[in-house]
């Protein structure tokens, strides 16, 4: 149990929920709790002179962490965003609503 909670030490944080990250797609949230959001990058513009590529379009998704349900009924809401700012904003927003409802 130690272990696993060292590993959540070393994932980096937003709004005090761990962020992990798998190519374009983003899992945000706690995977024991009731509910994640994922955050899949759909497009992406590139940045001026040498800076990085900035995500434009990105589909949020808040999850159920219900495994019995089917892949499809655990979707419980989406939503497609400009930019990751805005996209983590309302994934922080639908997980705070749903732990405290």
């Amino acid at each position: 149990m130690a272990e696993a909670k060292d590993k959540r030490a070393a994932l980096p944080l937003y709004k005090g929920k761990p962020l992990v990250r798998s190519g374009r797609t983003v899992y945000y949230g706690d995977p024991s709790e009731d509910y994640v959001a994922m955050l899949q990058i759909l497009s992406v513009k590139e940045g001026t002179g040498d800076g990085p590529a900035i995500s434009d379009r990105v589909l949020v998704q808040l999850l159920s962490t219900n495994e019995e349900l089917s892949p499809k009924d655990r979707i419980i809401k989406k939503a497609e965003k400009k930019g990751l700012y805005e996209a983590l904003n309302i994934a922080s927003i639908w997980l705070d609503r749903s732990v405290n409802s």
